[in-house]
């Protein structure tokens, strides 16, 4: 059976173009499938059956998974099922009729407009967020490498801090401590400007390189879920930020592992997901605004378009969305704020 799963993760890989997250979330799917088909005295695979799989769906939904949850396994086993169907492992589709929950859909928390605007004004405001940085690993170890795929099929520079040893007397980063001061703060405007300017998701804005901004154009690159590419414009805000950015502060930062990289880490690396989130959360927290992630900039961009009159369609090519289903979420939002503006303020509410 693990040779039958390897391959399953390598189809998803390297056919399916998934990304590193998605290829662990199925393949720990289908593992606990095989197992639980095991205990059932499912002896080889052509023994998996519709019964089996319904039986796996129902004891994962008496564990208390989610319905979102239940709804991706559910996924996982169908896209399976078709795999080994086609590969001669199986000798029918068993998974081809497998119904799942509908996963339950919560209306996303997003800012208003002027919260949006203090957040991304905040790196002028208070003081830098500086994350704290990992202790280095043992010589010899690279933590810096970043799994295939994460970030779409184009080949990227590590993610992540770079995990070097920091000279004694500095402040972590590459530079003169002068230099690093200045250069954070602008850093951190360009990466909210970004998220909010553009709506992308914050693997997709970690990911981007140097190049994959046209000033001209205003527009960047974005390799989004699946490698797909798109070209997302932005705004003057957007674009001020990463000029001071790439001019003043991104070479105080830069290291000679830097590589293209657009927003440098801690250690000059390419910024890392996790400490980028940090940052958003920190500079909210200093605004004294509601919790926001960068999924939360993602969902205030998305909803601000809209209410400002941008067509749907429009704006699920902006986001990246393959369905339109992922995107008509927002209009749900932008009904819920006029509710609520409705009732507060008409006498008759």
């Amino acid at each position: 059976m693990r040779e039958v799963v390897d391959d399953f993760a390598g189809h998803l890989a390297g056919v399916r173009n998934r990304s590193a997250h998605t290829v662990r979330a199925y393949v720990g799917d289908v593992v606990s499938l095989l197992e639980h088909a095991r205990r059932m005295g499912c002896a080889e695979l052509p023994e998996l059956d519709l019964a089996v799989l319904r039986s796996w769906l129902a004891k994962q939904r008496t564990t208390g998974a989610a319905r979102t949850t239940l709804a991706r396994r559910a996924a996982s086993a169908r896209t399976f099922s078709a795999w080994a169907h086609r590969c001669g492992l199986l000798p029918a589709d068993v998974a081809g009729t497998l119904s799942s929950p509908r996963a339950h859909r919560d209306l996303p928390t997003v800012l208003r407009a002027d919260q949006a605007a203090a957040l991304v004004e905040a790196p002028g405001r208070f003081a830098p967020f500086t994350p704290r940085v990992p202790p280095s690993p043992p010589i010899g170890s690279d933590s810096r490498a970043a799994p295939p795929g994460e970030h779409g099929s184009r080949p990227t520079a590590p993610i992540g801090n770079d995990s070097r040893a920091t000279p004694p007397g500095s402040s972590g980063f590459p530079g003169a401590a002068d230099g690093v001061a200045e250069a954070v703060p602008l850093r951190d405007r360009a990466l909210l400007e970004l998220l909010y300017g553009t709506g992308v998701r914050i693997s997709e804005a970690c990911g981007l390189d140097v190049a994959d901004v046209d000033h001209g154009r205003r527009v960047v690159r974005v390799f989004g879920k699946g490698g797909r590419e798109r070209a997302v414009p932005y705004g003057v805000p957007a674009q001020r930020a990463l000029d001071e950015w790439l001019r003043h502060g991104r070479p105080a930062l830069a290291a000679p592992h830097s590589r293209d990289a657009l927003l440098l880490g801690a250690r000059g690396g390419r910024l890392n997901p996790t400490t980028a989130r940090r940052i958003v959360s920190g500079y909210a927290e200093a605004a004294g605004l509601p919790p926001v992630s960068p999924h939360g900039l993602r969902h205030s961009a998305a909803t601000h378009l809209l209410e400002g009159g941008a067509d749907l369609r429009a704006v699920q090519e902006l986001l990246g969305h393959s369905s339109l289903a992922s995107t008509q979420i927002y209009t749900h939002v932008s009904v819920e704020r006029l509710r609520a503006a409705y009732r507060q303020a008409h006498p008759r509410a």
